[in-house]
């Protein structure tokens, strides 16, 4: 029996559970902890972390299970545990006022914040004894409670500042100049020059350490070289993705890629696996093997969904959100290995292995090896003289036997929670997969997911649930979670033909215009109008790990708009784009989704009908070839429901029409002529 047990024993999430036996007196963020801090006036601490977070989990062991640390935050503050994956709306707006103050953000997310909910002190990780030229968490306890009792009109002054500050910063798109055009081929330029200023073209990727795999950055390069065959842009491009794909960042055991790499070389990542990451890794590296064909894109595709579907899909087809970083309590101990180990397990294949990826007696990170690729295959193999196919059996042989291994290791805890957005995310990887490989499986996984979303997460007045767990669905879904699930939609019609997929992308829609929509703001609020608890509405406009909602609704409505010709919806999307004005060509990794649309934009959308018989067999193989910027519906007879579909007529033969503004050239009868039409690159 745990000798201490706290409100959070009562909730689901992963993360707040892992909370529930700590000395302090935690609440999660509901009524009864706020309306405490107004009747006892305390102050109020928010602790916001997730559960792959590993600096959460050491600021859990140094001072949240400590009983003296605990009876100090017991003693002078109303403690709140937030997990960011069910709360975001929360995190964003906390992690801005620690931003503000500070200039630095992260997590664990500490934060002070008066009765009425207003920020006035915050940081990160706090040592229990000073250290990193920082405080100790007891000192500031102790500081932050004398200063509210004894300076208290400084600080609600200072918390009405920052707050103030914070919806200053919120009031960005309530003017649109009919005069501003960013839509230029200019600035697609401009773009790829200032994307190829930051860009690491030794390593791959784009600024310095720490390295995040920033894909729509990565996107934007291989629809640039496709649109100007430029082979710089490609060049960047496919080192980023082959670095990271040879790198420690991608679990060369059993595939899938961890959230970021702690040094430029893509070795050491931060160990912890999350569900969105390898969402938007699939969907890039999807796009760059229809570009290639290069056959180890396959095959990452392949074993990272192989991974998905092994440790992070539950029985009902849904996705967990994360694996931990730690196991054992030790970061990373699940994935690295001792030399001696290998040779124990490998016996005379130990040296061929371990030179190829780069296993040594001392160890690359902490005195043990993290499996990664230094150099190709095929260089190997000549320096060896040994012929490539015999070299890539053995290995594989050998990643089997470690893979075998590995799995009676203490498993890092798994995040399963559901999170809508990120099921989303992931289920356009699925349609992007089944679109470049043919793969029929993973065209089932993703209906057979997006079925459990719509049936699990949807309420009774139409609106959706953020998150979901051992049959309860909670919280209401935040702007990124209709985006992304409307994304997914447009995605299944598109490699399904089933228009019902596209009629209930039509409906979240006007749910969201209705209800995240402000009469004098283009953009979306990131919460929904119901929601009360919180002190600013934000509008996230910054592409960040994930593509922000904004960015994704903007061309949402641009391809609904031509689809079923809504021409108001398409007309917001191109305003909102517009409005963002030239800060994304400037600043183009901070924008990364928005310079995508734009470069649709600029290039043009193709508009593709397939119409007869063999429609389905058409459009299955035509969703092999890569063509970023487009709408495509199927269908076996011309139907009047959609513009794209109707005025076509029947013909013996199955017909593929190439559109622009429903204005469509003379229709082909076979891929083979279709694809001159189509193609950049002939």
């Amino acid at each position: 029996m745990a000798e201490h047990t706290n409100r959070l024993i009562n909730e689901t999430s992963p993360y707040l559970l892992q909370h529930a036996h700590n000395p302090v007196d935690w609440y999660s963020w509901s009524k009864d902890a706020l309306d405490r801090a107004k009747i006892e006036n305390k102050p109020i601490l928010i602790s916001i972390g997730y559960a792959a977070c590993h600096w959460c989990h050491v600021m859990e062991r140094e001072s949240f299970e400590d009983e003296a640390t605990a009876a100090l935050m017991n003693e002078h503050f109303i403690n709140i545990k937030i997990d960011r994956e069910e709360r975001p709306d929360l995190d964003n707006i906390y992690m801005d006022a620690v931003q503000a103050m500070t200039g630095s953000g992260g997590w664990p997310l500490n934060v002070f914040l008066t009765p009425d909910l207003k920020p006035f002190y915050g940081g990160t990780y706090f040592p229990p004894a000073r250290a990193y030229n920082r405080l100790s968490w007891q000192e500031v306890l102790l500081n932050v409670s004398k200063a509210f009792h004894e300076r208290r009109d400084e600080i609600e002054q200072q918390a009405e500042n920052l707050t103030s500050h914070l919806h200053q910063s919120n009031t960005f798109g309530t003017k649109f100049n009919e005069e501003t055009q960013i839509v230029k081929e200019e600035n697609s330029h401009v773009i790829f020059e200032n994307i190829m200023k930051q860009a690491d073209k030794e390593w791959g990727g784009f600024g310095r350490a720490p390295k995040f795999p920033q894909t729509v950055t990565i996107q934007y390069l291989l629809r640039y070289y496709y649109e100007y065959e430029i082979d710089e842009a490609l060049t960047q491009a496919l080192l980023s993705i082959d670095k990271m794909i040879e790198g420690g960042i991608y679990d060369q055991l059993g595939g899938g890629f961890a959230r970021y790499a702690t040094d430029t070389e893509w070795l050491a990542p931060h160990f912890e696996k999350m569900l969105y990451d390898n969402a938007l890794i699939l969907s890039v590296i999807c796009e760059a093997y229809q570009l290639t064909r290069k056959n180890r894109y396959l095959e990452v595709i392949e074993e990272t969904i192989g991974f998905i579907k092994r440790e992070m899909t539950d029985a009902n087809g849904a996705f967990y959100a994360a694996l931990d970083a730690d196991s054992e309590g030790v970061e990373g101990k699940y994935y690295v290995w001792d030399a001696k180990e290998v040779q124990n397990i490998l016996k005379q294949d130990a040296q061929l292995f371990s030179e190829f990826y780069g296993i040594t007696e001392s160890g690359n990170w902490e005195h043990t090896n993290i499996l990664h690729i230094r150099k190709s295959i095929e260089d190997f193999a000549n320096e060896k003289n040994i012929s490539v196919s015999e070299i890539q059996e053995k290995l594989m042989q050998c990643r089997k036997r470690l893979f075998y291994e590995r799995e009676k290791r203490v498993r890092p805890r798994i995040d399963d929670k559901i999170i809508l957005g990120w099921n989303a995310l992931m289920n356009t990887a699925l349609s992007k997969a089944y679109s470049c490989s043919g793969i029929k499986e993973y065209k089932a996984m993703a209906i057979e997911n997006m079925n459990f979303l719509l049936a699990k997460f949807a309420n009774s007045d139409n609106s959706f649930f953020h998150t979901w767990k051992e049959g309860k669905a909670k919280y209401s879904a935040f702007l990124d979670d209709y985006a992304f699930l409307i994304q997914a939609l447009i995605q299944l019609q598109e490699i399904t033909a089933n228009t019902d997929w596209l009629l209930k992308a039509e409906e979240l829609t006007s749910f969201v215009l209705q209800h995240f929509s402000e009469t004098d703001n283009i953009f979306f609020n990131y919460t929904p109008d119901n929601e009360q608890d919180i002190i600013v509405r934000k509008k996230e406009i910054y592409d960040g790990a994930t593509p922000s909602g904004n960015s994704v609704m903007a061309w949402n409505l641009y391809q609904l708009g031509i689809l079923l010709d809504k021409i108001a919806w398409k007309e917001r999307g191109y305003k909102m784009l517009n409005v963002m004005d030239m800060t994304i060509v400037r600043y183009p990794t901070s924008f990364g989704n928005w310079t995508c649309f734009l470069l649709g934009l600029v290039s043009g959308i193709n508009e593709i009908a397939i119409i007869g018989t063999k429609s389905e067999d058409y459009l299955h193989e035509l969703l092999k070839i890569y063509i970023p910027n487009k709408v495509i519906m199927a269908s076996k007879t011309a139907k009047s429901d959609f513009p794209l579909l109707s005025n076509k007529q029947n013909t013996e033969n199955t017909a593929i029409y190439l559109c622009s503004n429903y204005s469509c050239q003379r229709p082909v009868f076979s891929l083979k002529d279709f694809i001159p039409l189509i193609s950049k690159h002939l």
